[in-house]
């Protein structure tokens, strides 16, 4: 039984209830019994099963009473959250003297981790036991799976990113910076996560199955695993079989790890202490994600040398009363500290974001961890090109304050964006439109991709190119493509055909000489079967133009209702 969070007032009252609900029948019957009885007991005579209770012994079922609802507190701490639980929180919890105080800590405990605070739904708080569950399923060995070291691992840190499993253990070929050669082994497994927030890349833990029983445990030695180990002669490395080593050296070496030395395992030794380190910091609880960040929404902090990026915000009718807010934030390529790592140049950014309305209710909150992988030859070149992330947040039509935060993780250098977003509201006898979006990717996706994904929207992927915060225009190279996207809303459809009649008039303008360069008119009968909505795509050749800065105006005629649209974005050609 579990009382997680603010469940613990009802998990107590129901344990209260079925003791109340076990309790009365007795005594109710025992009320009973005691009248029929009375007639016949003897003048002064009392059945001593039947004596009223003593001030003592309501204390002691009050206690017990009180053992019962403690366990479920116990529970929690030493079970539920075991490995989640930071040091601090689990001596502040011990040292709470009253069940209240216990219940107001425990539904602060997941509110802390909640993504989205203003929402009924804790996605954290779901998410821990879907793992807690997966492991008591899937890594139980003589001791619950959530007790294991995989499943330790797996509920602090969620699935690996990839996992090598030898549930048989068997025959072997080390890899070079293990020694080389062959060998047989005991069952393991070996995780690997790209990024472990507050430990670093590409994380790599081993888990050995000594016991052949099933009990596999974390260890810090790779050559564990090695079911020859002892065995002299047999399941040597490649020095030991070319004679420049022996198998003894393995044991007089000191060090965590016995693989035998190799050309390609010299810096094993002096590895050793960030293998220690890494080790140390995966048995931690794992920070409360983005804290850091969600703390620069309200500090304001004034950064010397601040992250730079630039934001862009579009608004998309879902319905008249929710409005798809797609949040795209671009960062130089420049402005990302990058690590090598194994020949892969690897810039790692955190972002936090929140949109809060005017009164202060949060409506929205997203963060996430953005890596870039390139190969080092190739840094020089991706240096100059730009990273773009996009978060589409779903609001009701009212004026917002939107706060962004982006770390640049290796380079410990922050950025903050606030500003205000009107998110509009679609009258429905209006004719309106959805932002005018300017896209260097524009296609359509497959069916199972139909409204999910990044860049996104109904049946289309449409990446935005965002504006610097410079005030300069959106660039483009002449060997690009230049995708225009927008959706138009509230037609007017006529009474009697069910089709709408507009027109629709593409302008793209130089804006030295005020001249049309491109000029094209279509209309709704071209458009085929359509409604009150309509999604207008355009894609041109940048090449066709002449370096340059240019307007695209797209202008929309409704015949019936004799309204218009005029929206327009300026770019430029390089």
């Amino acid at each position: 039984m579990r009382f997680p969070g603010s469940s613990f007032r009802l998990g107590r009252a129901v344990l209260f209830l079925s003791l109340v609900a076990t309790t009365f029948p007795i005594w109710a019957r025992a009320q009973s019994e005691d009248k029929s009885d009375a007639e016949n007991q003897p003048a002064g005579q009392v059945d001593p099963l039947k004596r009223p209770l003593t001030e003592k012994q309501r204390r002691e079922n009050a206690k017990s009473l009180r053992g019962e609802i403690g366990k479920v507190y116990k529970k929690w701490l030493n079970e539920d959250v075991a490995w989640i639980i930071s040091d601090e929180e689990r001596d502040a919890f011990k040292r709470l003297s009253n069940d209240e105080e216990r219940d107001n800590f425990i539904e602060q405990f997941w509110l802390r981790r909640d993504p989205t605070p203003d929402t009924i739904e804790n996605e954290f708080k779901e998410e821990h036991y879907r793992r807690f569950a997966y492991a008591n399923e899937h890594f139980p060995a003589g001791i619950p799976g959530w007790k294991s070291d995989r499943g330790k691992m797996y509920i602090m840190y969620g699935p690996a990113d990839e996992i090598e499993s030898h549930p048989s253990g068997g025959s072997y070929q080390r890899p070079q910076d293990e020694g080389g050669g062959s060998t047989s082994t005991f069952p393991f497994e070996t995780w690997r996560y790209r990024y472990l927030e507050g430990i670093g890349q590409e994380i790599i833990i081993e888990f050995v199955d000594t016991c052949m029983c099933g009990e596999y445990h974390m260890t810090i030695d790779r050559s564990e695993k090695d079911a020859l180990l002892y065995t002299p002669g047999a399941g040597l490395t490649q020095s030991e079989q070319m004679g420049l080593s022996t198998k003894a050296n393995r044991f007089t070496g000191g060090g965590l790890e016995r693989l035998g030395k190799g050309p390609f395992n010299q810096d094993n030794q002096s590895k050793q202490f960030d293998r220690l380190e890494q080790f140390a910091k995966l048995q931690r609880p794992p920070p409360i994600k983005f804290k850091d960040l969600e703390s620069e929404v309200v500090r304001h902090t004034i950064h010397v040398n601040p992250m730079l990026f630039d934001v862009r915000t579009d608004f998309v009718r879902v319905t008249s009363e929710t409005i798809l807010v797609p949040v795209t934030i671009q960062i130089k390529n420049k402005d990302i500290t990058f690590v090598n790592k194994d020949g892969v140049q690897r810039g790692t950014v955190n972002i936090f974001g929140r949109a809060t309305t005017i009164g202060g209710r949060i409506a929205q909150t997203f963060e996430d961890t953005v890596q870039v992988d390139v190969p080092a030859e190739l840094l020089p070149k991706t240096i100059e090109n730009a990273s773009v992330y996009w978060k589409a947040l779903p609001l009701h039509p009212g004026k917002y304050k939107l706060d962004i935060v982006v770390k640049d993780v290796n380079g410990d250098r922050v950025g903050t964006y606030n500003h205000g977003i009107d998110v509009p509201e679609y009258n429905e006898e209006k004719l309106a439109g959805s932002t005018l979006i300017l896209a260097d990717q524009m296609e359509p996706v497959p069916a199972k991709n139909v409204g999910t994904g990044n860049f996104v929207i109904g049946t289309t992927k449409v990446r935005p190119r965002v504006a610097s915060s410079d005030g300069k225009p959106i660039s483009f190279k002449r060997s690009q493509k230049l995708n225009f996207w927008m959706q138009v809303y509230n037609l007017s459809v006529d009474g009697k055909t069910h089709k709408p009649s507009a027109s629709v008039e593409y302008n793209v303008v130089d804006v030295v000489t005020n001249k049309a360069v491109i000029h094209t008119v279509e209309n709704t009968e071209q458009m085929g079967n359509i409604g009150e909505q309509v999604t207008l795509q355009k894609t041109l050749s940048a090449s066709s133009l002449q370096p340059g800065v240019y307007k695209m105006n797209i202008k929309v005629n409704d015949n019936l209702s004799k309204q218009a649209l005029d929206p327009s974005v300026t770019f430029s050609i390089e």
